[in-house]
């Protein structure tokens, strides 16, 4: 089976945005994927912040992503695009470094009214990585995923079954590679 990298553009774990780095990398390692999640935020700050590009955990980050051959992209939306956090990390990929991976956005946002964050400011950024197989996503409200006890997430029925299908499709392109 394939390698799956999870880039997790959160700035904490206790987002709602963990909701859907947990289902894409429980529904991976289901499928027989060895998954790995690089949750940007704690990677060093003044590595991310001055592009150091020697930094030892930037250059471990990088493998996981240069062995995947599905790259699962979690972002929230801030000031209609993709988090500053994800951008740093994704200035520190390999000019090339997504040519040749399926690529899956998975976005969370406050209102419809961001809705095209996904098609006009992360795709144009991973198409300039390389990537070529960039699929639709899902673009999820926060309203749908409801916080329960000790950090767990409940995500709706609806969102559930929209999040299985975009997974299932990404699984299948793997799947064909």
């Amino acid at each position: 089976m394939g390698k799956v990298a999870i880039i997790y553009g959160g700035n904490s774990r206790q987002s709602r945005l963990k909701a859907l780095q947990e289902k894409s990398e429980a529904y991976f390692k289901e499928q027989g994927h060895e998954t790995s999640s690089i949750y940007v935020h704690e990677l060093p700050a003044e590595d991310l912040i001055t592009a150091n590009f020697a930094s030892v955990s930037v250059k471990e980050a990088n493998q996981k992503v240069e062995e995947a051959s599905l790259v699962v992209v979690i972002t929230p939306v801030y000031k209609a695009a993709y988090s500053g956090i994800l951008k740093t990390f994704l200035d520190l990929l390999p000019q090339k470094g997504l040519e040749g991976k399926t690529l899956l956005p998975l976005v969370l946002g406050g209102s419809f009214g961001h809705l095209l964050a996904i098609d006009y400011a992360l795709k144009p950024v991973l198409s300039s990585l390389g990537a070529t197989n960039i699929l639709s996503g899902a673009y999820v409200l926060d309203s749908h995923i409801e916080r329960a006890e000790e950090n767990q997430f409940i995500i709706s029925t609806e969102i559930t079954e929209r999040i299985d299908r975009v997974l299932s499709l990404a699984n299948q392109e793997v799947n064909k590679a």
